[in-house]
Parts: C-alpha cells; sequence; structure tokens
C-alpha cells in the first residue's frame, strides 16, 4: 500500500479505505463489522491492515467521511431509489460530487425485477402485464413513478383501467414477503436474480397521483366507472386529486370563471389559511373593489376555527372540480390533445 501521509483518498483503493476505516474505528466496532464479511473478503482486509503503515489524520478524516456519505447514498437509495438518492446528494454536496458517489455505488447496487420494470417504455410494460390478474398490475404500478404509471395506465383497455384503479385506490400495505415473490418472478423474466425487503401501499393517493397526470379523457372514464362502483371512494380520490393550494395551477381565466362561482364570504374564510401565492392568485384576478371587499371581510372574521375554514376551501375545490368536468376550466398539466386551446 502507497504511503498515505502523501496519498489523498481518492487514490486508495476500496479495499485500502476499509483497512483505514476498520482501524480508525477502533477494534470493537472493527469486530461487528467483520462478522458480515466473508471469508475472503476477511482475508483481503486482514492483508491490507498488516501493511497499513502510519496514516496522517488528515486521510483518516477523509476516508471516514467517504464512508459516511456512501452509507447515507445507500439509505437514501433504499427510502426512495436513486433519483430519490441522486436530489439528496446533490441539494447536499452538488452535482459532480453526488454523481461521482453514485457512480461508485453503481456496481455494487444490484438490479431487481422492480427497478427493470421503471426503464422499460410504457407501451411495452404494458404488454408485458396486461393478461396479469388486475390486483399483480396494481401491484406492480405501485413500484413505477406517478408519470410511468399514468402512461401505462392509458396503454390499458376501458375495462382494466377502471379495475387496476380500483384495486389501486384500495391497497393496503403489501407485505414483504408477498413483494419479494412477485419481484422472484420478474426478476427470472428479465434474467435477474437480486430480489430485497420492501412495503409498499397503494391507496387514493396513490390514484390521485396517476390520475393528475393521466389525460382527462381517460381519467374521466376511469372515474365514471370508479363512481358506479363505489361512490364514496372515487369522491375521496377526487378530493386528493386537487386541493385548495392547486389553485395556483388554474390560468387567469379558469381562475376567474371560477371565482364567479364563489361567495365572497367563502372565499375570505379559506383565504384565513392560505399560502401567499394562492392569495396572489385570487387577488390578481379580481377588480380593486372585489379585493379590497375581501379584505375587509377577512378583518372582519377573526379568529376561526381551522374546520370552518377548511370547509370553505373545499367549497371552493368542488366549484373547481365541476367546472372542469363540465369543460369550462382547465386545470394547468392535465389533459391530451383534445384539451389544448389554440
Amino acid at each position: 500500500m502507497p504511503d498515505p501521509a502523501g496519498t489523498t483518498a481518492k487514490e486508495l483503493t476500496p479495499t485500502q479505505k476499509a483497512a483505514v476505516a476498520l482501524v480508525v474505528m477502533g477494534r470493537e466496532v472493527a469486530a461487528e463489522v467483520v462478522k458480515n464479511l466473508s471469508q475472503r473478503e476477511i482475508e483481503k482486509l486482514t492483508v491490507e491492515i498488516a501493511n497499513l503503515p502510519a496514516v496522517s489524520p488528515i486521510l483518516e478524516e477523509n476516508v471516514i467521511k467517504e464512508c459516511h456519505t456512501i452509507f447515507m447514498a445507500r439509505q437514501y437509495i433504499a427510502q426512495g431509489g436513486i433519483d430519490y438518492a441522486r436530489g439528496l446528494l446533490e441539494d447536499a454536496m452538488g452535482k459532480t460530487k453526488a454523481a461521482e458517489i453514485l457512480s461508485n455505488l453503481e456496481g455494487s447496487l444490484q438490479k431487481t425485477g422492480f427497478e427493470m420494470l421503471k426503464n422499460i417504455e410504457p407501451r411495452q410494460l404494458t404488454n408485458f402485464i396486461q393478461n396479469e390478474h388486475p390486483q399483480t398490475i396494481a401491484l406492480l404500478m405501485t413500484q413505477l413513478s406517478p408519470q410511468h404509471a399514468s402512461a401505462v395506465l392509458t396503454e390499458l383497455s376501458s375495462e382494466l383501467q377502471a379495475e387496476v384503479t380500483l384495486r389501486l385506490a384500495t391497497m393496503e400495505k403489501i407485505s414483504p414477503e408477498i413483494l419479494q415473490q412477485l419481484e422472484g418472478a420478474l426478476a427470472t423474466q428479465f434474467d435477474s436474480s437480486a430480489s430485497r425487503d420492501m412495503s409498499v401501499s397503494g391507496g387514493v393517493k396513490t390514484v390521485a397521483a396517476v390520475l393528475n397526470i393521466i389525460d382527462t379523457t381517460t381519467e374521466r372514464r376511469i372515474m365514471k366507472i370508479l363512481e358506479a362502483e363505489d361512490a364514496e371512494l372515487a369522491n375521496q380520490i377526487k378530493n386528493m386529486m386537487f386541493v385548495f393550494e392547486d389553485l395556483v395551477l388554474l390560468d387567469d381565466r379558469s381562475m376567474q370563471r371560477v371565482l364567479k362561482e364563489v361567495e365572497t364570504k367563502d372565499l375570505a374564510v379559506a383565504m384565513k389559511a392560505a399560502s401567499e401565492e394562492v392569495k396572489y392568485k385570487i387577488y390578481s384576478n379580481v377588480s380593486e373593489r372585489v379585493a379590497s371587499m375581501i379584505r375587509e371581510e377577512i378583518e372582519f372574521l377573526g379568529p376561526m376555527r381551522l374546520s370552518d375554514v377548511e370547509g370553505a376551501q373545499q367549497r371552493i375545490v368542488e366549484a373547481v372540480r365541476r367546472l372542469e368536468e363540465e369543460g369550462l376550466i382547465i386545470i394547468s398539466g392535465r389533459g391530451g390533445k383534445e384539451d389544448v386551446i389554440v
């Protein structure tokens, strides 16, 4: 091993870094780590430790920092996948360093059956899963991003769209054992032998995230079937699909149309717990006279129960949903080609 006194952590091999880290950690911690290594790994580390000369404090610190960063990166990946880890690492240390860390981890990260699903084009993935049981399809979709899942849902038949959505909305927590069995089947299909513990849930929030992205025609068709099957569930999904703070997604014309449907008092009550962005959106779409009336109403109201404020916000949300269903307004980011205004 090179003399660490003039060596940077970047110049060391992974095994040399591990040797330095174990020495710095102390005998008790090192013993616990070694228990989880294979005989071959222990032999390699023992040789490196035996040949380890005096290590400078700077090199020790750099190696430990790198180990900590790698541990954190693995934890981020386990929590939310590569993209989630990349985002957190980029925020913490910049794009260059984050890319370097993930590149170093890439070789040790095994591709799982679920990981491979994420890289398949929606139409091809639909062809692969369309003959599966709706419950299986719903479970697979929980492993995709909302954008990917919505694209896959669009490709399914009308009947299957509604059935899968219903099962996705009513899905509870799934045990790691069931997921491992399903992933094992996928891994075999994709020539992958990797597996890992997971826990996932569907529910109305998952469905709302998917339907918020899907084109309006497909979304309405699915919701119509869901309403016939389970009106209460369909209403829960609708409530999750558009919330009061989403008013900022409306274009000015749509916002003005909504405001015509809303009582001034409801608007004033709702705005008592609104973000500055929503307040700006509302005030910029009413006349100075109406804006003054709203401000005066808010001052007159005084302290209110949060439940009353949320009730007023919900009535405004219901007005938005009704107007969208009637085709009188458009929510930004929703819809397909038939909804584009030119």
